[in-house]
């Protein structure tokens, strides 16, 4: 399976950049992370054509946004499954806005609007939670105990 994680904002050294690089250690799947210079303080509009300058021709595109879908962890596995059968070229797009979020046209344009829940995140943290998620969905596909019920 083929992850790409496009974001907005660049990781400085911190404990969060230190956590994504762990994650991306352990994953047996491609998972790659493209980080998005935006100006400070750009809006979604600002923001929308340098991600969709990043967004692959054939993939299927997941939107991280707080009018999404929350899902439990061994549902969000079951559904990485599916999409990775649907999916043009094997690839998934899982899109991080900035600190105001995305843009409508990305909402639009993806699959499916994923959201961590009702509360507000930091953006930089997102994308910690959203690789250990996919590393838990790795490890509960492949029967590994990680993911304890």
């Amino acid at each position: 399976m083929k992850i790409r994680i496009i974001a907005v904002g660049r990781q400085k050294s911190s404990p969060t950049q230190d956590l994504c690089t762990e994650y991306l250690k352990r994953m047996k799947w491609a998972v790659r992370v493209k980080e998005i210079d935006a100006p400070k303080g750009s809006t979604p509009l600002q923001e929308l054509p340098l991600i969709l300058k990043e967004l692959p021709g054939e993939s299927l595109i997941i939107a991280l946004d707080e009018r999404g879908t929350t899902l439990s962890s061994p549902e969000f596995a079951q559904k990485l499954d599916q999409w990775q059968n649907q999916a043009p070229a094997n690839e998934i797009t899982f899109i991080i806005g900035g600190a105001d979020g995305l843009d409508n046209e990305i909402r639009k344009r993806a699959t499916f609007l994923m959201s961590f829940g009702k509360q507000t995140w930091p953006h930089m943290l997102v994308r910690v939670m959203l690789l250990e998620q996919i590393y838990r969905a790795q490890q509960i596909t492949a029967g590994h105990p990680y993911h304890r019920q």
